[in-house]
């Protein structure tokens, strides 16, 4: 990981990435056979990144006895491909429950104790408050990761790992054992209010105000500290799962100190009586909290969201880099790509939805989408956290949006809804548009995207008016600007505006869709009074 402005960049190789991935449903990768067959569809999908999971169970099938062959195997057969990995380390919890680890562990429930609720129940899910379940999957992890270095450390297919997935507490906001119950009334670790301590000045406000409410206290119990409700059972939780993921990533990192993420389910902390929807999940109130208690912990990731702008802010405080594993497929997808990587640089943007390996037909608009970002990708790289990229999303009813991009002003504005007339039968919703905006050089622009029209406004001395010298449509080839059409009249509005028309087909008017197969546009201005 390494930092390019305001932009944290992965480098592979010495180069800096960009990941345009997928995500394999949960067990694909448990069968090389399985796998062997999809590789050549992954690339044809313009991926050039898998999120493959690996299963405790699989490679530990009895204590302290591993069997990598299958690991061996998808690593083997994704870099034959010319495909990067990333790893994801279904361990103790997979989506908040305890699935993946073995049998031997499971049927120990003495030695490896499981979560309970206030009743006693105990819960399919191994508690954090235990020292022997971290241990068991710190040694496995340490295991794997020592592994992959042996078989993989001069090549680097594998880059990053995802520690466990989607970890929280569904049935109760937190865990209601007897050692939980003695942790939760006890005080607050030092550890981390000396952390909160030193960080009081810039802690997230969502967790910052749960704390100046209860009196910023610097001991006590956690109920002393944080007030009584949900939100402190929520980062009480926290805690317990960070402490407990960190000493297994410090264990794996000690083997081979690989970039590691976190994933989450993307809710916040709960409205005052509220119940938790996933206590203890990496969320953006609680980041400084698993930043405590995971120091080594690279980045804190969201998955799908509805709010996908909201998620991407939020999840950008305080200089956490964003990568996302989890996203939506369509023309969602790729406008939420092409929004991912310009306006928050993003390492990863990662399709989800099923899983890459179960897709019947090809998901063309991301595919498109990933055709673009992966012409862009020197532009965006060398871009990335100076201020001379961003990008927008807007849906049919979202007010035009503003964006600085170098020495201009771009204004973007949905493009196709607002002409259909009384005579025209109007289509279904459309979804939201999407476009990145590259300045590369003083009056010249890159712009790629879906359903905007963009307009500009000069932001330095001289002229205040500024015109569409050229406009072309074309490709990047080897690194290389080819230009196609040269485009003017209709397909400017006259020269006043540039149009990122939607392909064919798209669920807006036949007269706001596109005939050229070119998604990128080159555009030059000049300055007039």
């Amino acid at each position: 990981m390494q930092k390019h402005g305001t932009a944290t960049q992965l480098i592979v190789d010495g180069k800096p990435y960009l990941a345009r991935a997928g995500e394999l449903s949960n067990n694909a990768a448990t069968s090389v056979e399985y796998m062997k067959p999809l590789w050549a569809k992954i690339v044809d999908s313009k991926l050039n990144t898998v999120l493959a999971g690996v299963s405790w169970a699989q490679v530990e099938p009895q204590e302290g006895k591993y069997d990598f062959s299958q690991v061996e195997g998808i690593i083997r057969d994704a870099r034959s491909h010319g495909l990067h990995l990333v790893l994801l380390w279904f361990a103790t919890w997979k989506n908040g429950t305890s699935s993946y680890p073995p049998d031997w562990l499971k049927k120990d429930f003495d030695r490896f104790p499981r979560a309970q609720l206030a009743s006693g129940k105990s819960l399919e899910q191994l508690s954090a408050f235990s020292d022997a379940n971290r241990d068991a999957d710190a040694h496995a992890f340490a295991a794997l990761m020592r592994r992959v270095k042996e078989v993989d450390g001069r090549e680097h297919t594998v880059i990053m790992i995802q520690v466990e997935n989607e970890v929280g507490m569904e049935s109760d906001s937190r865990d209601r054992s007897p050692v939980a119950n003695k942790a939760y009334e006890g005080p607050v670790p030092k550890e981390l209010m000396d952390n909160l301590q030193a960080h009081k000045d810039t802690l997230v406000p969502g967790f910052r105000q749960v704390w100046e409410a209860a009196g910023f206290k610097p001991s006590g119990s956690w109920e002393q500290v944080f007030g009584r409700g949900p939100a402190t059972d929520e980062i009480f939780t926290a805690w317990s799962y960070a402490r407990y993921v960190g000493r297994v990533i410090e264990a794996g990192k000690a083997e081979y100190p690989l970039p590691m993420y976190m994933n989450s389910y993307t809710y916040g902390l709960p409205k005052a009586g509220q119940p938790t929807p996933s206590s203890g999940t990496p969320m953006p109130e609680t980041l400084d909290v698993w930043r405590a208690g995971a120091p080594r912990l690279d980045i804190i990731s969201p998955d799908n969201s509805h709010d996908f702008i909201t998620m991407c802010a939020e999840y950008t405080q305080s200089g956490n880099p964003l990568s996302i594993p989890e996203e939506s497929p369509g023309v969602e997808g790729a406008a939420r790509s092409l929004y991912a990587f310009g306006h928050h640089d993003a390492i990863m943007y990662s399709r989800m939805s099923g899983g890459v390996d179960r897709l019947t037909t090809p998901d063309t608009d991301l595919i498109g989408s990933y055709d673009i970002i992966e012409q862009l990708t020197p532009l965006i790289l060398e871009h990335q956290g100076d201020g001379t990229m961003s990008a927008v999303m807007l849906g049919p009813k979202d007010p035009p949006q503003k964006v600085r991009v170098g020495n201009y002003t771009l204004e973007a504005t949905f493009y196709g809804a607002a002409r259909v007339g009384p005579s025209e039968a109007a289509p279904e919703t459309p979804p939201r548009a999407g476009a990145i905006f590259i300045a590369a050089g003083p009056d010249e622009y890159f712009i790629a995207g879906n359903g905007l029209t963009v307009t500009f406004t000069p932001e330095t001395p001289g002229p205040p008016l500024a015109g569409l010298a050229t406009v072309e449509e074309g490709t990047f080839v080897n690194g290389k600007w080819v230009p196609a059409r040269k485009l003017a009249g209709d397909d400017t509005i006259e020269g006043e505006r540039i149009q990122l028309r939607w392909p064919l087909g798209s669920k807006v008017p036949l007269w706001a869709q596109r005939w050229s197969t070119e998604g990128i546009q080159r555009v030059t201005l000049y300055r007039y009074r």
